[in-house]
């Protein structure tokens, strides 16, 4: 409390006496960030950074004891301390820098320290130094063995640039640390930074909405309608013209984070109350919802060849997060002129942003129409999943393309490489039975901490691998109970009639069992919770094995569906809140042989 108690009065003396370089030394030794001090003396950080470098204040870095005092340590493993004696010697070898993504959270984690390390590979052979700049314990990129030198600090553009302050690298590489490196790109390019491979104006023109849409028009490239909002009113007008559902997000999201499906004027009034904060400077963005089939596409550019990896396909439909879907590589359900819109979307997009790396486009299949949903100009999470299955190691090939070398020079032609005859999918891994307070539903934010790759000559074997290794149960017997919202019903149907077909008993809420029954199936109704022997009760008593529930309305914890989907998970019950999941898994079933025989699992490749 001592220690709070003098932070805080030092914030107090900062305010009261700015350029006192007493009080700034004092600050910054005691962990006081630039734009803190910026913000107590109502000036700019970048004036408190000219103040401080003025003044030769800056930090040293010190070298991470990884041997316990035992003996002494030569590992090049650093930390920053605003002390006198300076451990780290740079070089004189050309060098570069390579930005990783941070604390692994749900939107950004294992793939882009995957893409990192085989950065700093491709770099340690092209003979340049290779340095990275990450601050989380849990990754291979930050295991000191793996760069010639690594950096244990935030991904702030104050502490990057100390580094770069005095490594003085060739160049920095920010395509692998996901969003939180590509955020950085602004700040760098105003201190003449160089950054290797794909221009700050190519960036922005992928990820400013404006420029973006403006792109896909020149290019006359279709994407679904949109419109921008700063207020309620303004959100439902626009809704309106574009006509429900719409998906509406935050200006500036990762992993989804804020985003939901609304499906009519009060759905988007609650969105617009609770969800999200909404003013001139944070618009909410408007997108008219298509469903159809997602379809995922990595590429690599050199500015001028395009190298397409592969083309993936979704199992669930637009409106659930990518990192959430079961994805399958090659495609099983797209016809060949649909792909080859695709590659060709891809090559002009890729050819008009110059890409120099990796590109992550996504689209939606629809009535006949592809639209793109959106482009990454960057590194993603399906670069793993594709590297492993296809063999091109899409992150050191970028990163020698950033250093110079064409496509053809590496023996690459233009266009898709020939896709393999075994399928493979990557399985979402989710962590519900842990995150006691979320909601199991899937949507358009994302909610999965890993993946799993199934890999077999038949999709529903490799399905199984899959979706068995990322921990879900498939049982081949039993009961399944089905409570959806009206819109899904017709689709319940089609699903209650497969699972009947193959033994399972039918129970199912009031509703949805007058849905069954109409196709003269038999089915037992189950009370809604708060009656006697309701639902609640059927899945603590272990009689059923799956629960197919999809969102009626709200998001809100206190709902019954939420109760319904809690239960199941805590009771370990499959809780599926995607129909084209319950498909998926019903041609898993419905493909076994039910004997005591389990079918053999080689091929699983655990990614995280």
């Amino acid at each position: 409390m001592y220690k709070l108690k003098g932070l805080l009065d030092l914030e107090k003396q900062l305010q009261k006496s700015a350029w006192n370089l007493i009080l700034l030394k004092e600050a910054k030794e005691k962990g006081f960030m630039d734009e803190t001090i910026a913000r107590l003396w109502g000036v700019s950080e970048e004036e408190v950074r000219s103040f401080r470098l003025t003044n030769e204040l800056a930090p040293v870095y010190k070298m991470v004891d990884t041997c316990a005092a035992e003996f002494t340590s030569e590992t090049p493993y650093f930390y920053s301390s605003y002390e006198e004696e300076n451990e780290s010697f740079v070089t004189d070898r050309k060098k570069v820098l390579v930005i990783g993504s941070g604390p692994i959270r749900i939107g950004q984690g294992i793939e882009f320290d995957y893409a990192t390390v085989h950065s700093v590979l491709a770099l340690k052979d092209a003979g340049y130094e290779a340095i990275i700049m990450n601050n989380n314990p849990e990754t291979v990129s930050t295991d000191f063995q793996i760069s010639d030198k690594l950096y244990f600090e935030p991904l702030t553009l104050e502490d990057v640039l100390n580094v770069i302050d005095l490594e003085k690298p060739d160049g920095v590489i920010v395509q692998f640390g996901g969003q939180t490196a590509i955020s950085l790109v602004d700040g760098l390019e105003q201190y003449g930074v160089p950054i290797l491979g794909t221009s700050k104006q190519s960036i922005d023109q992928a990820e400013d909405r404006d420029q973006f849409e403006q792109l896909l028009e020149s290019l006359s490239v279709p994407r679904p309608d949109a419109r921008i909002a700063t207020s309620e009113e303004q959100a439902i007008d626009q809704a309106k013209q574009l006509g429900f559902p719409v998906l509406v997000r935050p200006s500036y999201v990762l992993g989804g984070r804020a985003m939901e499906i609304v499906y009519d004027e009060s759905d988007l009034k609650h969105y617009m109350k609770y969800a999200v904060e909404v003013h001139q400077d944070k618009p909410v963005l408007i997108d008219r919802y298509l469903t159809g089939v997602e379809l995922e596409v990595d590429a690599i550019c050199d500015g001028e060849t395009v190298v397409i990896p592969g083309l993936m396909e979704h199992i669930e439909r637009a409106g659930v997060h990518s990192g959430d879907s079961i994805a399958v590589y090659p495609t099983q359900n797209i016809s060949k002129d649909i792909k080859e819109r695709c590659v060709d979307i891809t090559k002009k997009i890729a050819n008009e942003l110059q890409v120099i790396g990796l590109i992550n486009i996504q689209f939606v299949y629809h009535e006949g129409e592809i639209y793109v949903l959106e482009v990454n100009p960057r590194s993603s999470r399906t670069v793993p999943f594709l590297s492993k299955i296809t063999g091109v190691t899409m992150a050191n090939i970028a990163t020698q393309v950033m250093l110079g070398k064409s496509l053809t020079e590496l023996g690459y032609a233009d266009g898709v490489i020939p896709e393999k005859d075994l399928i493979s999918v990557k399985v979402p891994v989710f962590s519900f039975e842990k995150l006691r307070s979320v909601d199991i539903t899937l949507g358009p934010e994302m909610k999965s901490t890993g993946e799993v790759i199934g890999r077999d000559y038949q999709l529903e074997k490799a399905l199984y691998k899959g979706i068995t290794a990322s921990g879900l149960n498939i049982p081949t017997e039993g009961a399944v109970l089905l409570t959806v919202a009206d819109p899904d019903k017709l689709e319940m149907q089609a699903i209650a009639n497969r699972f009947h077909a193959i033994g399972f008993e039918l129970y199912a809420t009031d509703g949805s069992a007058r849905a069954i029954e109409s196709m003269g199936l038999p089915v037992q109704t189950v009370n809604k919770i708060g009656a006697n022997n309701n639902l609640l009760d059927l899945i603590e008593s272990g009689k059923v094995q799956f629960v197919i529930n999809t969102l009626s309305r709200g998001k809100q914890p206190h709902t019954d569906g939420f109760r319904i989907r809690r239960e199941a998970v805590e009771h370990g019950v499959a809780c599926l809140t995607s129909l084209d999941t319950a498909r998926a898994i019903l041609s898993v079933i419905e493909s076994m042989t039910f004997t005591a025989q389990p079918m053999p699992k080689q091929e699983v490749a655990v990614l995280t």
